[in-house]
C-alpha cells in the first residue's frame, strides 16, 4: 500500500490554485487576482489570491493554505478523539466566486487533505473537498449540467460514488435554522481514506480538475442576462444565508480559525455585500418564489431528469 505522500498534494494543489486562478481571470476580464502571502506563527501559511471589483465576479477568492502544528484543534477531533494529541499538517485550496449579476450563481469548492502523526503509530490521513452552487434565479438547465459534470468526475471510481457524495453535500449543506439547502448542491467528501492513497489522491484531483468543467459554461450563458434594482436586493437577501452557513455551520471556518489560520483569508468567502430583512417572504408566483418552491430542497436532479427503465 502507497504511504502518503505530503509533498505530491501540495504540488497538485499549488498547481489547480494556478489554474483556476487563471482561468476565472480569463473569463472575468478584468483587474485579476492580487495575491497575499502569509505566515501563521504557529506553523505554515499560506497564499491568497483575491479578486474585487471585476467585470463578473464582484469579488472572488482562491486560497492555498498549508499549515501544521503540535496539536490538532478541538474542531479536528470532537469526532475523533483518539486523535488528540497528535501532530498534524493540513492543506488545502478553497475558491468560492460571488458574481455581481444576480443570474449567475455563486458557487463554492475546496481540496483539501491532512495526516495526523504520532510517534511509534502509523499516521492517520484523510482527504475532504467538494463543489456546490448557489443560484439565486436558478434555470433548470444550468443545475442539470452542474450534476452531470460532478457525477462525470465520480464515475470512475464506482456506482455508488455521485449519489452518495451528492446526498452528503445536500446535508452538509443545509442550514437546519432556515429548513432549507443553501443551493443546488454538488458534492461533498470527507474523512476519505476506505480506498488506498493512490485511489483517494486520484479522486481530490478528478473533483478539483472538475470545477472550471461545471462552473463557466453556467457563467457563460447567464453573465449577460439583463438585471435592476428588484433583483439585486433579492441577491444580497440571499447571500445573507450565504453568511449565516459560514458562520454557524460550516466546519472550516471553525477549523481555521481553531488552528489560528489567517482570519482574513478564511472569511475571504463572505460576500462583499449583503442585507437581511426580518420574515421577509416571497411573493407568490415570482421566480424569488420559484428558488424557495423548487429548489432549496434536496432533489435528485439527474434521476428526474435522465428517469433509468
Amino acid at each position: 500500500m502507497a504511504h502518503p505522500r505530503l509533498d505530491d498534494v501540495k504540488t497538485y494543489l499549488l498547481d489547480l490554485q494556478e489554474r483556476l486562478c487563471d482561468a476565472l481571470a480569463a473569463e472575468d476580464g478584468g483587474p485579476g487576482f492580487r495575491d497575499d502571502a502569509w505566515q501563521r506563527p504557529e506553523g505554515g501559511g499560506g497564499r491568497s489570491r483575491v479578486l474585487e471589483g471585476g467585470r463578473v465576479f464582484e469579488k472572488g477568492g482562491v486560497n492555498f493554505s498549508h499549515v501544521f502544528g503540535e496539536r490538532l484543534p478541538p474542531s479536528a477531533t470532537a469526532a475523533r478523539p483518539e486523535l488528540a494529541g497528535r501532530s498534524f499538517h493540513a492543506v488545502g485550496v478553497s475558491w468560492v466566486l460571488h458574481p455581481e449579476n444576480p443570474h449567475v450563481p455563486t458557487s463554492h469548492g475546496n481540496v483539501r487533505f491532512l495526516i495526523a502523526e504520532k510517534a511509534g503509530e502509523a499516521p492517520v490521513w484523510w482527504f475532504g473537498g467538494g463543489f456546490d452552487l448557489t443560484p439565486y434565479y436558478p434555470v433548470r438547465e444550468d443545475v442539470l449540467h452542474w450534476h452531470r459534470v460532478a457525477r462525470d468526475a465520480c464515475a470512475p471510481f464506482g456506482d455508488d460514488v455521485y449519489p452518495r457524495f451528492k446526498a452528503w453535500c445536500d446535508d452538509y449543506f443545509y442550514l437546519r435554522h432556515r429548513d432549507e439547502t443553501r443551493g443546488v448542491g454538488g458534492l461533498f467528501f470527507d474523512d476519505l481514506n476506505a480506498w488506498d492513497f493512490e485511489r483517494c489522491f486520484a479522486f481530490q484531483r478528478a473533483v478539483g480538475d472538475a470545477f472550471l468543467d461545471a462552473y463557466l459554461p453556467i457563467v457563460r450563458r447567464r453573465r449577460d442576462t439583463p438585471w435592476g434594482e428588484r433583483e439585486r436586493d433579492f441577491q444580497l437577501y440571499r447571500r445573507g444565508r450565504y453568511v449565516e452557513f459560514n458562520l454557524v455551520w460550516d466546519r472550516g471556518t471553525l477549523f481555521g480559525l481553531q488552528s489560528g489560520g489567517r482570519t482574513e483569508s478564511i472569511l475571504m468567502s463572505m460576500p462583499p455585500l449583503a442585507r437581511w430583512e426580518y420574515a421577509w417572504t416571497p411573493e407568490p408566483g415570482s421566480p424569488e418564489e420559484a428558488l424557495y418552491r423548487d429548489y432549496l430542497r434536496p432533489r435528485d436532479w439527474l434521476g428526474e431528469a435522465e428517469p433509468r427503465d
